[in-house]
């Protein structure tokens, strides 16, 4: 099962994640919060795993946000099949 790969999100960067994180706020989504889902967009992430309730309401075509739960319930459906 490999669907997992590093990614280094450095300074260069910093204008396509500002953007992008720009965006994510127009949503209402807090600031901090905006930059934390843009890098992880930046990244090809396919999830993003938060508690953050207010959070999960945001909903994107680039990410899936979910719960620890359901997250751990997606995975187990992956290998289960």
């Amino acid at each position: 099962m490999k669907d997992y790969a590093s990614f280094y999100v450095s300074n260069r960067s910093e204008d396509v994640i500002r953007e992008c994180a720009d965006e994510i706020m127009k949503t209402g989504v807090k600031e901090k919060d905006a930059y934390y889902v843009a890098c992880a967009i930046l990244a090809e992430c396919k999830y993003f795993v938060t508690t953050d309730d207010r959070l999960l309401k945001y909903q994107s075509e680039k990410i899936i946000l979910v719960t620890p739960g359901e997250f751990i319930r997606r995975m187990e459906e992956n290998v289960n099949g």
